[in-house]
């Protein structure tokens, strides 16, 4: 069995969060879209849903975490190679992310972070095995 992940992260502006992650280069499956959510399609295996801050608030209980205000996760995602982890952070510079944290290179592994409109931590990591 492949097992998939669906990572579900509230947003404000759902237009704005979906042109950032298409900026990445990544997909969307229109299955499971409409005006309170987006799925974005990382992977064959790794999904993440955009969700309304409103619509978002129906699946948790208690207080909604600000991204912006704290970090509440980090999200990583592995890469081919150094230049693959480059060329990714600068298109989620160029579709609107900011820098997390400064550039990662401890021999074998390399990362770099950034963040999404809303403040969500993404960061990228390539390691030679």
């Amino acid at each position: 069995m492949n097992r998939m992940i669906f990572v579900n992260l509230p947003v404000k502006d759902l237009a704005a969060s979906r042109t950032f992650y298409t900026g990445l280069g990544f997909g969307v499956n229109e299955q499971f879209s409409d005006d309170n959510a987006a799925c974005i399609v990382v992977s064959d295996t790794i999904f993440v849903m955009l969700l309304k801050e409103t619509r978002f608030a129906d699946f948790i209980t208690g207080p909604m975490v600000d991204g912006r205000a704290g970090t509440e996760v980090i999200n990583c995602l592995s890469a081919e190679s150094r230049q693959e982890v480059d060329d990714l952070t600068a298109k989620a510079l160029a579709a609107g992310g900011t820098v997390w944290k400064p550039t990662m290179d401890e021999g074998p592994m390399y990362g770099t972070s950034f963040t999404d409109p809303d403040g969500h931590v993404w960061e990228l990591l390539h390691m030679d095995m």
